[in-house]
C-alpha cells in the first residue's frame, strides 16, 4: 500500500505571500517618471473639471523632466548608513531625517524660473518667482513641514512648487543611490514597515496592478515614485484582511460586475476606517499614479463622506487650513 503525503492547505494570505516572493519587489523611477506623468495629465485634462489645475500640474511635471536630465550629483548614503538601515528594518532615505543637501534647493529655483517662463503672467507664475526668489530658510522651514505633514505655517499656495522640488531631488537620491550600489536591493530592501516607501519612508499616493505582475499589488510612493509590492485584500494602512472593501465613483463593489470596468477604486477598510486608491493600468494601460489620483478627487469625496480618512498623500494637492499665516518668501540675511 502506498502512503500519500500530507500537504498543508495554504490561507489565501499565504498564497498571496508566497506569490510577492516570486516577484519583483521594488521598482525604482526611471528617466522618464516626469514625463510620463506630464502626458497623462494632459490626456486627463481634457474635458475635465480641473482642467485649469492638471495642466498646470502638467507644466510643472514637464520642469521636472527637464530639471532631471541635467547632471547634478547629489551626495549618497555611505556603506555603514546602507548596512544600519538593513539592520534595523529601516528606510535607508528617510525624507523626514535625511540631510537635505543645497543642491535641492539649487534644483528647485532652476525649475521654478524655467517653469515660470512657460507659464502666462498670472497668480501661478508670480507665486514660483516668488518662491524662486526666497531665502534658504523660508524654502527649508516650508519643505520640513511639508515633509512631515505639519500643516501648522504651511503655505499651500507654494506647497505644491515645493513639493516638486522635493520629489526631484529624492527621485535622484534614489536613482544615484541604486546606481552606484552592487544593485538596488543591495541599497534598498524591505523594511519592518510594509506601508511606508522602503526607500524615503513616505506614505504612498495609491496602489495599482502592475502590468505584466499578474494581478500583484503594487504600492506607489507620493515623493520618491518608487513602487513596491505590497499583500492584495489587506489594509494599507492597519494591514487587516477584515472588512476591506471598494467604492468606486459608480456604487459599492458588493457585486463584482458593479465597478468590474472602474479604472480607480478606493480600497476601504471598516477595522481602522482609512482607505486608499486602487488603480488598474490593465483597464487603461495610460494610467499614472500621481495624475490619476488628482483627476479622481470626486472618489476621495465620496469615501471621505462616508467617514474614512485617506492614508495615502499627493504632495501637489492638499487640503486644509493652516493654523497661521506662514511669513512672506523674502530673502533672509
Amino acid at each position: 500500500m502506498t502512503v500519500g503525503s500530507t500537504q498543508k492547505i495554504l490561507s489565501p494570505e499565504e498564497i498571496a505571500v508566497r506569490a510577492g516572493e516570486q516577484l519583483s519587489f521594488l521598482h525604482l523611477p526611471d528617466a522618464g517618471v516626469f514625463a510620463d506623468r506630464a502626458l497623462r495629465l494632459r490626456q486627463l485634462a481634457a474635458g475635465h473639471a480641473m482642467r485649469d489645475f492638471l495642466l498646470f500640474v502638467a507644466e510643472l511635471a514637464e520642469a521636472q523632466h527637464r530639471a532631471l536630465s541635467a547632471v547634478v550629483a547629489v551626495p549618497l548614503p555611505t556603506p555603514q548608513q546602507i548596512d544600519a538601515a538593513a539592520r534595523d528594518g529601516l528606510p535607508l532615505l528617510p525624507a523626514e531625517t535625511w540631510q537635505r543637501e543645497p543642491a535641492w534647493r539649487s534644483s528647485l529655483r532652476g525649475l521654478l524660473n524655467d517653469l515660470a517662463r512657460r507659464l502666462p503672467d498670472g497668480p501661478p507664475k508670480t507665486t514660483a518667482l516668488q518662491l524662486a526668489a526666497a531665502g534658504d530658510e523660508h524654502l527649508e522651514t516650508q519643505a520640513g513641514r511639508l515633509l512631515s505633514g505639519v500643516m501648522l505655517g504651511l503655505d499651500l499656495a507654494s506647497a505644491p512648487l515645493i513639493a516638486a522640488g522635493l520629489q526631484l531631488h529624492w527621485v535622484r537620491l534614489v536613482q544615484q543611490t541604486a546606481a552606484h550600489a552592487p544593485g538596488p536591493i543591495a541599497a534598498f530592501g524591505r523594511t519592518d514597515d510594509p506601508t511606508l516607501c522602503p526607500c524615503c519612508g513616505s506614505r504612498p499616493v495609491a496602489s495599482l496592478e502592475r502590468l505584466g505582475s499578474e494581478g500583484a499589488r503594487y504600492l506607489a510612493c507620493g515623493l520618491c515614485a518608487t513602487q513596491w509590492h505590497f499583500v492584495r485584500i489587506k489594509c494599507t494602512h492597519c494591514q487587516s484582511t477584515k472588512g476591506i472593501s471598494l467604492q468606486s465613483l459608480v456604487g459599492a463593489d458588493e457585486a463584482a460586475s458593479t465597478t468590474a470596468d472602474a479604472v480607480v477604486q478606493a480600497e476601504c477598510c471598516s477595522e481602522c476606517g482609512h482607505y486608499l486608491k486602487l488603480m488598474h493600468p490593465a483597464r487603461d494601460n495610460g494610467l499614472e499614479p500621481l495624475a490619476d489620483d488628482l483627476a479622481t478627487l470626486t472618489l476621495d469625496l465620496l469615501v471621505s463622506e462616508a467617514g474614512l480618512q485617506r492614508h495615502g498623500v499627493n504632495l501637489l494637492l492638499l487640503f486644509g487650513e493652516p493654523d497661521e499665516a506662514p511669513p512672506p518668501p523674502g530673502r533672509e540675511h
